[in-house]
């Protein structure tokens, strides 16, 4: 695969600077996954947007909006993602074993998070076709109808990101080398060319 440039301010396409701006406010510098997706103006704007979305008008606490980033990255054995999100679910007030378990595909400690770990990650491996069993946990749980679109924009959101650093090898940011994932991914079979 050809390489994909991290692109800083300088290098920025045009359309693309005011996200690496606003990701540099938010988090003191411009994460490296900013700067791969910054090559696509539209790339980058989508991704902002549907971050912020699902952070200011969802209806999942900041917790259980990491669980969410969490288990979708850990399907999609996304390495840089996991290790992003492990520092980012601590701040959150995931508990530190939680996100241990996170990592490991484990089950959560509280009754409510692991439905909402457990639905997610049916919603992604069911390609959004949950059980009805599983829905019918997740409403037990605690959650509403809302809380299960909320679950799809958090899952369209690391989509969108997990696919970006599988196809363009995002290196790691030095911020995030203390969670560093090696994880595993299944092989998958190609159905067609």
């Amino acid at each position: 695969m050809d390489h994909f440039p991290v692109h800083t301010l300088e290098s920025a396409p045009s359309g693309s600077k005011q996200v690496l701006e606003a990701a540099a406010r938010r988090y003191g510098f411009a994460p490296n996954l900013i700067g791969v997706m910054a090559e696509s103006p539209a790339m980058v704007h989508a991704y902002w947007a549907i971050g912020e979305s699902f952070a200011e008008h969802g209806s999942l606490t900041p917790a259980e909006q990491q669980i969410v980033l969490m288990a979708v990255s850990r399907v999609n054995a996304c390495r840089y993602c996991m290790a992003a999100h492990s520092g980012a679910a601590q701040a959150a007030g995931v508990p530190e074993d939680d996100v241990r378990a996170l990592r490991e595909d484990q089950s959560l400690s509280d009754p409510r998070f692991e439905a909402l770990r457990r639905f997610t990650k049916q919603v992604v491996e069911r390609r959004g076709e949950p059980s009805k069993e599983s829905i019918r946990a997740f409403l037990d749980a605690g959650f509403d109808r809302r809380a299960i679109l909320d679950v799809v924009v958090g899952v369209a959101y690391k989509t969108l990101s997990n696919y970006t650093n599988h196809i363009a090898q995002t290196p790691l940011d030095s911020a995030f080398a203390g969670w560093e994932w090696q994880g595993v991914r299944e092989a998958v079979t190609p159905t067609g060319t």
